[in-house]
């Protein structure tokens, strides 16, 4: 006897697991993620030894700018895979040119950059400017706005796998919207990048870190949802 196709597809369907409700509040983040920095504090960050992160904090704004001379800072939640949405705003008027304007930088697990700079209307080596896996991948466009403005990246951040013997079996995969517009798509990351270069992968879950370059940039409602 021929089965019903509509039945069998009705049967397959219900098999579907019901996706969670998430709820999106309006100019808020997702009911199931985790607020990184909400505008009035550090608490959720160190320095990379631990102690007190030592940025700049404005109440008003809502607001966290590089303090220069301070070093890195590190969130406290960690995470193996994510989706992060954070703000940043580069310095106005503009100082400085190429890599010394505007520069920081968005370490997954403290090892795979996403560059952070000025480069609107400022050159540099591809691979380096804003929107880059930093000496990786240049960004498929330059969707930078001017100095100033604040400007959004939505990165999906899938980390290196291992298996039981501790070998990676593949690669960190980086997507990245910079002011919604694709600028990263499924980017492979065989390795830490820049200044992390030197550090080795591991397995373990890991936080966000942001990079004092010894420019005054300035992020705003960080958050991440675990993925």
């Amino acid at each position: 006897m021929a089965m019903n196709p509509m039945i069998t597809l009705l049967a397959l369907v219900s098999l579907a697991p019901v996706p969670t409700v998430v709820g999106t509040p309006h100019d808020a983040p997702p009911s199931d993620a985790v607020a990184l920095f909400a505008g009035d504090s550090l608490d959720g960050w160190t320095k990379l030894d631990g102690s007190a992160a030592g940025w700049k904090v404005d109440k008003q704004t809502h607001a966290v700018t590089v303090n220069p001379g301070t070093g890195n800072i590190v969130s406290k939640t960690t995470f193996t895979d994510c989706q992060l949405h954070i703000e940043f705003r580069e310095p106005a008027p503009a100082k400085g040119e190429g890599q010394n304007r505007g520069n920081s930088g968005i370490y997954f697990h403290s090892r795979y950059e996403v560059q952070v700079l000025d480069s609107y209307q400022s050159e540099t080596y591809p691979d380096g400017q804003c929107g880059a896996i930093y000496k990786k991948h240049e960004p498929l466009v330059n969707a930078c706005k001017a100095p100033g403005e604040w400007q959004t990246y939505d990165i999906i951040f899938r980390a290196p796998r291992f298996n039981d013997k501790g070998a990676k079996t593949s690669n960190a995969n980086i997507t990245v919207f910079q002011n919604g517009v694709l600028v990263q798509d499924h980017a492979d990351v065989d390795s830490p990048t820049g200044a992390a270069a030197s550090t080795d992968e591991s397995p373990s879950p890991g936080g966000i870190m942001l990079q004092d370059h010894q420019c005054e940039v300035s992020f705003r409602n960080a958050w991440v949802r675990k993925l």
